[in-house]
């Protein structure tokens, strides 16, 4: 376990001392990234350095800034006429030295390609060769035999994440913008989601008027089968909630439950969302001490256009 921790250990302090040294270099790869928009982001290298590239590509994709990875070696055998004069190319290596990455470097110069070098040699042939170099040099591995890429990767990474969520800030990507990315498993169900997409309506939704009895309440809860109903007034607007939480109270403190009117015992101030709201954001209401299972679906004016319990959050996997 002490050898586990000195990794942990050497790691938290590569990715200190890359911040430490963040600026002036990130800015100026932000603003080559940003000047470039709507051309192409090129991420590539070899090895270890290679999966971290394919990671900073997408990445950078899923946060609004268009990259894809190219593998150094294709691109000397044909990919490289993927790449033009519009394009930034990020190239990735520890040493600076690849030379996969190297031998490319005077092609792209070139060609008028951007380029931006994350290596951990200040003096390396791609640091010196490129527009704006970013420094992950580390102290050493976190190996115990100072040989297998681990504290360098990690530095190399976390390099790589600054630099495309600096660009999500500077692009102001929104919260529906990366849900446009990711329309696919629970995170786009969570972000995609609305309340009108799994909310009750019409008939389905249990209402009463607040003239009615407890009975006729108690009749349109188990008729509707959301555990509640809601009490409206005469123009329709919401006037509360009576739910079987509420019905079970009554019969507890020995409420005469057949001679009474369901205004006399509802909640008047039910928790409600807008349809346009996220889904997910039902959940937090509900969780909010008392818990609920139950909202109301309200449009601008207050009136009630569905309802949503937790089970039809379930069914939509938004929870």
């Amino acid at each position: 376990m002490t050898a586990a921790r000195k990794v942990l250990e050497a790691e938290a302090h590569a990715i200190l001392a890359a911040a430490a040294r963040l600026e002036p270099a990130l800015s100026a790869a932000v603003e080559a990234l940003l000047a470039k928009a709507g051309k192409k982001i090129i991420v590539t290298g070899i090895g270890k350095s290679g999966h971290v590239a394919r990671k900073l590509a997408a990445t950078l994709a899923s946060t609004g800034t268009p990259a894809f990875f190219v593998h150094p070696a294709e691109a000397g055998h044909g990919d490289l006429g993927m790449i033009t004069a519009d394009d930034v190319v990020v190239m990735l290596s520890n040493s600076g030295e690849t030379d996969e990455l190297v031998l490319l470097t005077p092609h792209l110069k070139r060609q008028g390609a951007k380029l931006i070098a994350l290596t951990g040699n200040d003096r390396s042939a791609l640091a010196q060769s490129a527009d704006v170099h970013l420094d992950a040099g580390v102290d050493a591995e976190a190996c115990p035999l100072g040989l297998a890429p681990t504290a360098s990767t990690t530095a190399a990474l976390a390099l790589g994440d600054a630099l495309a969520l600096a660009l999500l800030d500077a692009r102001g990507f929104s919260v529906d913008d990366f849900a446009r990315s990711h329309p696919g498993g629970a995170l786009g169900r969570r972000l995609l989601t609305r309340v009108s997409d799994v909310m009750r309506t019409g008939a389905d939704v249990p209402r009463v008027p607040d003239t009615a009895t407890l009975a006729d309440a108690i009749v349109e809860i188990s008729g509707k089968g959301m555990g509640m109903t809601i009490v409206t007034t005469r123009k329709g607007t919401v006037a509360g909630i009576f739910t079987d939480g509420d019905l079970r109270r009554c019969l507890a403190r020995g409420t005469d439950i057949m001679h009474r009117g369901v205004a006399d015992l509802m909640t008047r101030t039910p928790r409600s969302i807008e349809p346009h709201r996220l889904a997910a954001d039902c959940v937090l209401l509900m969780e909010t001490p008392p818990k609920v299972t139950q909202l109301v679906v309200v449009d601008a004016d207050g009136m009630p256009v569905g309802a949503v319990h937790m089970h039809d959050l379930f069914r939509a996997r938004v929870v």
